[in-house]
């Protein structure tokens, strides 16, 4: 299938499912809330992957594309590794998180296989 928009990606809608949730647990969290440091880094990692899913995608290259897949996948690597210092310092529980990280990671494969594909195939 040859994509014409980023929004039609499995990978950006998923990661756009997740971005809403993440945003949920900061508005709900109030010990997350006060840490504006943390929150403030999750957020970032957060709505960095969404953005260079669409950055990659409207650069018009298969190469500058599978180059902004990998950053993508990087920050998802970070919204993890955020999620479990969360958890750590017990601002919130494990199964509140459990269900975030899974998709999180899942995202973070989707863009692995993506990646490949792309530079297998050039779809642009």
């Amino acid at each position: 299938m040859v994509y014409k928009r980023f929004e039609e990606l499995p990978v950006w809608q998923d990661s756009r499912r997740v971005v809403s949730a993440i945003y949920v647990l900061l508005s709900r969290n109030e010990k997350l809330r006060r840490d504006f440091s943390l929150a403030d880094q999750l957020k970032r990692a957060n709505y960095s992957i969404i953005l260079n899913i669409a950055e990659g995608f409207e650069r018009g290259t298969s190469k500058e594309f599978a180059y902004f897949l990998n950053v993508a996948k990087g920050s998802a690597g970070e919204v993890r590794t955020i999620l479990y210092i969360i958890e750590d310092i017990g601002y919130t529980n494990k199964i509140e998180l459990l269900q975030l990280k899974y998709e999180v990671e899942t995202i973070s494969t989707q863009l692995s296989n993506f990646r490949t594909f792309i530079r297998r195939n050039s779809l642009k």
